[in-house]
């Protein structure tokens, strides 16, 4: 019975602490060493053990869960948003998404929300993301810290059909992204964060 509650109790620790193959393989192994409780293990502890895998399951879900959602949103910042493959961006956007922007606007639909992408790359036609140094999931949620960079070469819409004359300069700015995802593996609501000043300053178009 040690043995057994020891390894699941191993197993429950390793999956909060995020190392998912840890936690399966001990897993694995209580279930073809350990199938039955014994003659000897008493009821509560069989109880006790039982719920212990059921915890472990449960943990090892969520973790390959928050797994499979940081993967989606790599292949959303790394491919879709870089390449401008707008036609995709519903395999991590939902269709009712909200999203917050870093100058306090708030939009809601996929579609506004790819208009204001485009816009991006509008003035900076290399626009991309190719770097994520930091990602965190817990559960629905994930925090992305990455690097966007592009260059100023094509005139910038201000409304009222004014534009401003491209500079020439690149510009290379961190950024946050916070997401919500939903059980059906894309995100309802995205909050982006970085520092306009600072984008605006390596534009050329602010001190």
């Amino acid at each position: 019975m040690n043995i057994k509650f020891n390894q699941l109790a191993l197993a429950l620790l390793f999956a909060g602490t995020s190392s998912l193959a840890v936690a399966e393989s001990a897993m694995a192994t209580d279930k073809s060493k350990h199938s039955h409780c014994s003659h000897s293990t008493s009821k509560e502890d069989c109880a006790l053990i039982e719920k212990l895998k059921q915890q472990v399951e449960e943990v090892a879900k969520i973790k390959r869960i928050e797994q499979v959602n940081l993967a989606n949103f790599d292949d959303l910042d790394f491919n879709v948003f870089s390449s401008q493959k707008w036609d995709q961006l519903n395999k991590s956007h939902g269709k009712d998404i909200i999203v917050h922007w870093p100058d306090g606007r708030v939009t809601q639909g996929i579609d506004a929300h790819i208009t204001d992408l485009k816009a991006l790359f509008a003035f900076a036609p290399d626009t991309r993301i190719k770097e994520h140094s930091i990602r965190i999931a817990s559960a629905e949620w994930t925090a992305v810290y990455g690097l966007m960079e592009g260059t100023f070469t094509l005139p910038m819409a201000i409304g009222e059909g004014k534009t401003i004359a491209p500079t020439g300069k690149s510009y290379k700015i961190g950024m946050i992204t916070i997401g919500h995802w939903t059980k059906e593996g894309f995100m309802d609501e995205e909050w982006l964060q970085w520092d306009n000043q600072f984008f605006m300053k390596q534009l050329g178009l602010g001190q």
